[in-house]
């Protein structure tokens, strides 16, 4: 296997725990779990078992071969870094509501005399 792939490959599951870790502050929705579930045990694992059962990737044409293995692999990690980034956003928009709420909660409101 290309040494970039195994390297892209491994950026996935780091982001993928990335994402889990992000679980400590709050649940993760729904589509975060459905995504890192089907990263970690379907998407990553087959890519990288059709490339492993090639007889002989060199008999093949193995530029094109390699070229597809890099194009799935950053395919994952793209939609992996996509699933982190709205993980992210859904903590800063929930610190952000929260914030809105106090500042109506504990301000003074234009009604007040």
């Amino acid at each position: 296997m290309p040494n970039d792939a195994v390297v892209a490959a491994r950026a996935i599951t780091d982001t993928l725990a990335a994402i889990v870790s992000t679980s400590a502050n709050r649940d993760l929705d729904i589509h975060a779990v459905i995504s890192v579930k089907a990263i970690a045990t379907d998407y990553l694992p087959t890519t990288l078992r059709a490339y492993l059962a090639l007889d002989t990737p060199s008999e093949t044409d193995p530029d094109r071969v390699t070229s597809e293995l890099r194009q799935q692999v950053e395919s994952l990690w793209e939609a992996a870094e996509d699933v982190l980034a709205a993980s992210v956003a859904q903590d800063v928009d929930a610190l952000m509501t929260q914030g809105n709420f106090l500042r109506t909660k504990f301000t003074r409101s234009d009604l007040d005399l």
